[in-house]
């Protein structure tokens, strides 16, 4: 079956939750710029800082104590892939954002992540009900590849802005590039606008 086929018979399938220029998969591609870092839980920590009333440092036993949330969605990768039906379980971005007291003026965050990889997001597009920082998928704990200990997850934009490996979120008064964003990809990344690239 060649790729128009394969994206015909899905869109018959998946409908309108399938974005243009999508092929589902059942897999789950492993794509990542650099080395994986190894980070334990023992010596991870979030950090919430900049456009904030005082900066936030939580370990992973207070990460953890938040309220916990199971929630499913789909996924989709600006390489193309679309992977349905995820379950994941971890903290809702909101009760993160609520320790942050964030100043008015802040519109856009970035976020940091181990290895130093960042992403920028509108803070109307991280400040979702929807989106969360996921420590398990489909029941199992993330692997290293996927982003253990704890990953973003923004589904209604492409994946790349549901950063792996978090360590932080920067609060911003005006918008900054993330790495991607440098080199070309789209500042927003809606995949149904097929926002791809700059």
């Amino acid at each position: 079956m060649n790729i128009f086929s394969r994206r015909n018979a899905d869109k018959e399938k998946w409908g309108e939750r399938l974005p243009p220029g999508q092929s589902a998969t059942d897999g789950w591609p492993i794509l990542h710029y650099g080395s994986i870092p190894l980070i334990e839980t023992k010596d991870w920590t979030l950090e919430l800082g900049g456009a904030v009333a005082a900066p936030v440092k939580l370990d992973w036993d207070e990460f953890m104590a938040l309220p916990q949330v199971t929630l499913e969605n789909d996924i989709h990768c600006v390489t193309s892939w679309s992977k349905f039906d995820n379950v994941w379980t971890g903290v809702p971005v909101r009760e993160v954002l609520k320790l942050a007291q964030i100043k008015p003026e802040a519109t856009h965050v970035m976020v940091h992540s181990y290895g130093g990889y960042t992403t920028n997001l509108a803070l109307a597009d991280l400040d979702r009900e929807e989106n969360l920082f996921a420590h398990t998928h489909n029941g199992e704990a993330l692997t290293r590849e996927h982003g253990w200990p704890l990953r973003l997850v923004v589904p209604h934009l492409y994946f790349w802005k549901s950063a792996k490996w978090i360590r932080g979120l920067n609060f911003m008064v005006q918008d900054q590039p993330g790495f991607w964003e440098m080199y070309g990809y789209h500042n927003r990344g809606d995949p149904f606008k097929e926002e791809r690239y700059s």
